[in-house]
């Protein structure tokens, strides 16, 4: 029994010593997987994270996918296309070279804004290892290397509206200022390319580059531009046997080259002294593509909260991102503050008051226009009855004229139930000091929340209260523009006042040249939903923030409301309205008028939108959006059939989709 007891005992020993070591080494592990796991789970995923990642993953499949593209035979995505939708047509260089089409008239480019690079000459100690090197397009390397250094060295003076001591940004030159406007993404090259098929270099194409940023006199007063461009086109005639230029500007290239028309018959000092008949002796056509002749709405946003649909969707998936000071940079404030030195914005406010973009209670356009339809109808002057794929009767009618409206029940109520604040007795109310410390200044934090306040109660701003608005919030920037620009109606075309700079780049304040043989083109895209107006709202944010944005939570209700993310739409390229592009050759230039007293044929050249079927079509050949029709095909053999030798009534005469003959018979301009 003892022996038992002992074995029993030693037994017993042996399991208590066991479990003392399995203890020690659970012990032990502990010691090791404990740091593990408060690592593990100190470290939590943030949003930050997820879009770091998400950015980076996007990036990664971007750059191999390029890479991918551009080691790649040549023949290998024109061979897949065609596997997939059959042979491809000619580009339209190469179809009229086969038909016996060659190089003619020159031709001239006259680029829009931000698609013409920009190089340094001089500058501060930030930008050196920069000489000459591009600040706007190609890259962009260095906005994101050195981006406080690169909003100081874009910005202009805002006093002048001219260069800042001590930096000189000047624009490139040569057909290479605006054919690409980045790496891949083409402007001018996809024209250039096709008119070279028939024959045309550089000797016979000139691109008319100037600094965009400036207002369009003070490109003559800085750089002599406008001279530039005069001595280039007497040059191509001198030396291609006195045959006229075909001008083609695109979007702000078009009020910038209406503009010039002014300035070279004009005597010196303030214009070239070209006298009355030099457009008449130098030009054959201009066309215009995607011209902002009334202005643009968008301007607007742009210069009341630095925004536009785009920019105002991503706010929404990142609230206050853009408004924070992330990596140093407050993108919002300091891109406000850069834009607001950039004179040639406000070229682009909407001109005509009320008269041409409507009243509190109407519009030109009204109900015309399906936000929601796939395809437009297709009419000519001749048909405007026909509207297939439209239902009228589910359609509400917009109220397109109140540009900016705070809040969606203002922008859809009946002027009669608006209450409204007097913002005059505001603007008249004395300034409250500044005492917010902000890192950034811009005009709003000199105005005051009473006066911030008094901008949302005044509750809607039509074309004739845009201008006291933005007197109201920019008085530095509107006081430069205003020597500048003019955005009315002539009574008197014959008032010597007309005779100054500042109305040449506004078609209801200026006639058009003498020159009855020349001929003048409005091209431009139809059938994508454009910025036409805006609901606002007041933000929450801090001091140093915009305190307007738009209103994204603003919808119609529908798939087919024009009000969508707090933007109104109508019928347009993207950018510019159909009623901005087309009015003056509907109505203002048809015929004899006075503003086209010698009744100069004035053509409406319509591209209906159709996006690319597939993604190996790039940006598509049947594009009407803003930039990109600068790749239409119809549009480039439009371009060179005339730079060829054809007029307007051998390209068939106006080509329209819009109801914008409609549109004009609704308002009532004086002719």
């Amino acid at each position: 029994m003892s022996f038992l007891r002992r074995r029993k005992g030693t037994d017993s020993s042996k399991s208590q010593n066991l479990r003392c070591n399995i203890v020690k080494e659970d012990e032990k592990n502990n010691l090791y997987e404990s740091p593990r796991k408060e690592s593990y789970n100190s470290k939590k995923w943030s949003c930050w994270d997820s879009c770091c990642w998400f950015i980076g993953f996007v990036c990664s499949v971007w750059w191999f996918l390029l890479l991918l593209y551009n080691t790649m035979p040549a023949s290998i995505p024109q061979y897949v296309t065609e596997a997939i939708k059959g042979p491809l047509t000619d580009p339209p260089g190469v179809k009229l070279r086969k038909e016996g089409l060659t190089v003619n008239h020159p031709v001239v480019f006259v680029p829009g804004i931000v698609t013409g690079g920009l190089e340094l000459w001089e500058g501060h100690q930030c930008a050196e290892g920069l000489f000459r090197k591009r600040l706007w397009g190609g890259s962009f390397g260095e906005l994101y290397k050195r981006p406080l250094c690169w909003a100081q060295h874009m910005s202009l003076d805002n006093e002048t509206g001219l260069d800042p001591p001590g930096i000189r940004v000047r624009p490139v030159s040569g057909l290479v200022a605006a054919d690409y406007f980045a790496a891949g993404y083409f402007v001018w090259a996809v024209l250039i390319a096709n008119l070279a098929q028939i024959g045309y270099e550089e000797k016979t194409m000139y691109m008319a580059a100037y600094d965009w940023r400036l207002s369009f006199q003070n490109t003559e007063v800085r750089d002599q531009t406008l001279s530039r461009i005069k001595s280039n086109i007497e040059l191509m005639v001198a030396t291609n046997g006195g045959k006229k230029v075909v001008v083609v500007p695109h979007s702000m290239g078009v009020l910038y080259f209406l503009h010039f028309m002014k300035w070279v018959e004009a005597p010196p000092p303030m214009g070239g002294g070209g006298g009355s008949e030099w457009c008449a002796k130098h030009i054959k056509a201009v066309m215009n593509i995607g011209g902002p002749f009334l202005g643009v709405p968008k301007s607007v946003s742009g210069l009341f909260s630095v925004e536009a649909r785009d920019i105002a969707i991503a706010r929404t998936f990142a609230p206050g991102f853009l408004d924070k000071d992330v990596f140093g940079l407050q993108t919002f404030q300091h891109l406000m503050r850069m834009t607001r030195t950039w004179d040639s914005t406000m070229s682009m406010i909407p001109k005509g008051g009320e008269t041409i973009w409507g009243g509190l209670d109407w519009s030109p356009e009204g109900s015309s226009f399906n936000c929601g339809a796939k395809t437009l109808r297709n009419n000519s002057i001749n048909n405007t009855d026909q509207i297939p794929n439209i239902n009228l009767a589910n359609m509400k009618n917009v109220n397109y004229g109140r540009i900016i409206s705070f809040g969606k029940d203002v922008a859809e109520a009946h002027s009669s139930k608006i209450e409204r604040v007097d913002l005059l007795d505001s603007m008249k109310a004395d300034m409250l000091a500044n005492l917010t410390n902000c890192d950034i200044w811009i005009e709003y934090h000199d105005i005051g929340d009473h006066r911030i306040k008094a901008v949302a109660d005044y509750k809607v701003y039509t074309a004739g209260s845009i201008l006291d608005l933005l007197h109201f919030v920019s008085p530095k920037l509107m006081a430069r523009g205003g020597a500048h620009f003019s955005y009315g109606i002539a009574d008197n075309l014959d008032d010597p006042k007309y005779q100054h700079y500042k109305y040449w780049s506004n078609p209801l304040e200026t006639k058009l040249p003498d020159a009855p043989d020349m001929e003048i083109y409005s091209m431009y895209g139809v059938g994508i939903p454009t910025e036409r107006a805006y609901v606002y709202k007041v933000t929450t944010a801090t001091d140093c923030s915009i305190p307007f944005q738009i209103d994204t939570s603003a919808e119609g209700g529908s798939e087919d409301s024009c009000l969508k993310g707090g933007v109104f739409s109508a019928d347009g390229d993207e950018t510019v309205p159909v009623l901005s592009a087309g009015l003056m050759a509907a109505k203002g230039w048809r015929g004899k008028t006075r503003f086209n007293p010698s009744g100069i044929p004035a053509y409406i050249r319509e591209y209906s939108h159709a996006p690319p079927a597939n993604l190996l079509e790039g940006r598509g050949t049947q594009s009407g959006a803003h930039v990109d029709i600068m790749g239409n095909f119809a549009l480039i053999e439009d371009v060179i059939r005339v730079a060829a030798g054809a007029t307007g009534k051998e390209l068939g005469g106006d080509h329209v989709y819009s109801d914008i003959f409609k549109w004009a018979e609704r308002i009532n301009l004086q002719l």
